[in-house]
């Protein structure tokens, strides 16, 4: 019988950290390769294409967007002391500076935007400030249904902007974990998907990734980001090559709450959370025809559109 000497484990001299504030040099532009790299071969390879396309168009808006205001030292503390995100979505007061971005966003996609597109950019071009703002606060409260739901991943592609700089600018460092796992520490927004990477201090570990400042945060492996559950979870997938292109994306299922949240794993490919799951949505049909609602939405995308 073969013996082997019992493995010590050696500690990491640090933590790995909870919260990561995205890098406001390279999310978009990262983003808008992924789009890319997807739509080769895709049956929906016009679309990803002009989703890269917008999120080109959000990397030059963040790097032309003045640097945004922060809450002082005090207003820090008290959301750390408070556990509550130092940006919320729906009561930060906004930087009117995102509307130049909308503005620039808008005019840089209209020579890609298909004809259906063109014509809402052109429409969202001639509505004036209050306008704009009332469908910024359906982006941030969720409402994105109705009447010119089509503008909404407009409207949201310039939020995102505002948010990931200001999440950037801010660190990870200043944000404290919620007593809601579930929602984003950085502006308490819901997560698009979860990614679990695939080496460095990270390694093998989930972080649920925000939907609107792109800040990650972890959340241990089996467990519902909607409601805590820790039994009765299951993973669901499609054995098609195209998801195995899409980097083994699945949906996470929860029986307790009957929701489903995408987790993205990267093992070879430079994933990304929005894109990958956005390439991905025969998955969601197959995951909704079971009788899961999806927990966290992805802002470039009109559900039912």
């Amino acid at each position: 019988m073969k013996t082997t000497e019992p493995v010590i484990p050696i500690k990491s001299s640090s933590e790995p950290p909870h919260v990561i504030a995205p890098d406001a040099t390279t999310i978009f532009a990262a983003r808008a390769q992924r789009f890319d790299q997807l739509a080769a071969g895709h049956s929906l390879g016009d679309w990803l294409r002009f989703l890269a396309a917008i999120t080109r168009a959000q990397h030059e808006a963040l790097q032309a967007l003045p640097t945004p205001a922060l809450p002082d030292a005090t207003q820090l503390a008290r959301s750390r002391e408070h556990r509550m995100p130092p940006l919320p979505a729906q009561s930060w007061p906004r930087d009117p500076a995102w509307h130049a971005s909308l503005r620039q966003i808008a005019a840089a996609i209209a020579g890609a935007a298909p004809q259906a597109a063109r014509l809402d950019l052109a429409r969202l071009g001639g509505f004036d400030a209050g306008r704009i703002e009332a469908l910024a606060e359906r982006v941030l409260h969720t409402e994105l249904y109705g009447e010119d739901a089509a503008l909404l991943p407009y409207v949201a592609a310039a939020l995102q902007v505002l948010w990931t700089a200001s999440a950037a600018r801010l660190g990870g460092s200043q944000i404290a974990a919620l007593d809601v796992p579930g929602v984003c520490p950085c502006c308490g927004f819901l997560p698009v998907a979860s990614v679990v990477r695939g080496g460095g201090e990270v390694g093998n570990l989930r972080y649920l990734h925000c939907a609107l400042c792109n800040t990650e945060w972890n959340l241990v492996r089996v467990k519902c980001s909607s409601c805590d559950a820790t039994e009765g979870i299951s993973y669901r997938h499609l054995e098609t090559d195209s998801v195995k292109a899409a980097g083994a994306v699945r949906a996470e299922t929860c029986e307790a709450c009957k929701s489903y949240l995408k987790i993205v794993y990267a093992e070879k490919d430079a994933v990304d959370p929005v894109a990958d799951d956005l390439a991905t949505l025969a998955l969601d049909i197959l995951v909704d025809e079971a009788g899961y609602s999806r927990s966290g939405p992805n802002l470039l995308l009109v559900p039912g559109g």
